[in-house]
């Protein structure tokens, strides 16, 4: 008897290595050579180092990828070096930014760097012969920059950092002396980290490339050595757009900025082109289950963003936790929440238009602002997105109720009476 597709997908998946899943999972941007990571990491040699700003008292789910694939690699055998960049942090990375980043106190960056600890020990299995945690303040702070200079300023050409992909943004408004040695600090981070702890990969989001090729360049030239960097895919939405790191509109993986419920939401209310890309990047779901889900339709596409939602609060906050705002999600959205959902009601001379309703339910004061609050993206309807300004609700929905949400918490149930 012939194999199912899913049967075959299983099958597959029980002789797939680690770096044949990053890939399946779509995970891998770009790698300085491939024949050689995949030998590493598949065969658990690689010492591997991703590095983490200070910026915040709270990782971000922009980080959750980053901490996802230093797990995988781990549970493959290989060993994690987190770097917290309490030096780096004190320049500030220009990838990706239009303006310069707010400059933070010594004070400020330790107490970062603190909670960046307590939060990647739910991911990462520190101690002896395990994770390493690691601070670049100790070798950055102290160093002198004469010697820096005469020391490592010759492998660097200032053309061809020019031309990096990291400054091109901020060269439009201006790209500072300060922000400019960030590709030399990253680089020598990776020089300092291959001599003193054996470190010879480096992984790191899409936009860090040219720094990332600055550290192994440096290596080679200094010590005449490879090393090796491979850049991870940035988790975007499919208008391209980060998720997860919004600026001013962070979801944190501290409970006390985002809380655990409006956590699963941000997941539950992903569209549905991104549910899948985000199934197979964020989670630890197998890839035949979720190929499965691949052919769901209607209905049963909001079921998939339920299981996405679930598993990644679980990952963040615990199980229980998962249950507690899965179970509120679904008295609030089900119905079962009855009389205790704030409600108004509509005639039939009130209109049925999306931008009405919001006015209406009191959630915005003006109908511009109802569009404001569309275009970017902070409107559900029964928990879908609302993108369409002109989109219009029928009769039967309208009877049997509608609850739309403003941003995390504000949310009225609409019924045509």
């Amino acid at each position: 008897m012939p194999l199912k597709n899913r049967e075959i997908n299983f099958f597959k998946e029980i002789y797939m290595e680690i770096y044949e899943e990053l890939v399946a999972r779509g995970l891998i941007a770009q790698v300085t050579d491939e024949t050689e990571i995949k030998k590493m990491i598949n065969a658990g040699k690689a010492t591997f180092y991703i590095g983490f700003d200070c910026t915040a008292d709270s990782l971000t789910a922009g980080h959750f990828m980053a901490l996802t694939l230093m797990k995988r690699l781990q549970m493959a055998g290989n060993r994690p070096i987190a770097l917290i960049g309490g030096g780096t942090t004190m320049i500030g990375d220009p990838s990706g930014r239009t303006d310069m980043r707010k400059m933070l106190t010594r004070e400020d960056i330790e107490h970062n760097a603190a909670c960046f600890k307590r939060q990647m020990e739910r991911f990462i299995e520190f101690g002896e012969g395990k994770a390493q945690m690691v601070n670049n303040a100790d070798w950055l702070l102290d160093l002198n920059y004469v010697d820096l200079l005469r020391e490592v300023g010759a492998c660097f050409s200032v053309n061809n950092m020019l031309r990096a992909e990291c400054y091109r943004q901020r060269m439009e408004k201006g790209l500072s002396f300060l922000e400019f040695n960030y590709m030399i600090m990253q680089s020598y981070d990776f020089y300092y980290l291959f001599q003193h702890y054996g470190c010879n990969m480096q992984f790191g989001g899409n936009d860090q490339w040219s720094n990332m090729l600055g550290g192994t360049e440096l290596i080679r030239r200094k010590l005449g050595k490879d090393a090796h960097a491979m850049t991870i895919t940035l988790l975007t939405d499919s208008n391209g757009n980060k998720m997860g790191k919004t600026a001013g509109n962070a979801v944190w993986l501290d409970p006390d900025k985002t809380s655990p419920y409006d956590f699963y939401q941000y997941w539950r209310n992903v569209g549905d082109a991104d549910v899948i890309k985000c199934l197979k990047m964020l989670t630890f779901l197998p890839l035949s289950e979720i190929a499965e889900m691949e052919t769901w339709q209607d209905s049963r596409i909001n079921t998939a963003k339920e299981i996405l939602a679930f598993e990644l609060t679980k990952l963040v906050h615990g199980e229980e936790e998962a249950q507690k705002a899965q179970q509120s999600a679904r008295a609030l959205f089900g119905g079962a929440a009855g009389g205790d959902m704030p409600t108004v009601e509509i005639t039939e001379d009130d209109g049925r238009d999306i931008m009405t309703l919001l006015v209406k339910a009191g959630l915005v004061a003006s109908k511009s602002e109802a569009r404001r609050n569309i275009q970017q993206g902070g409107v559900t309807a029964d928990e879908e997105k609302v993108t369409d300004i002109g989109k219009t609700f029928t009769e039967e929905e309208l009877r049997a109720g509608v609850v739309l949400k403003r941003g995390k918490k504000s949310f009225m149930k609409v019924i045509l009476k």
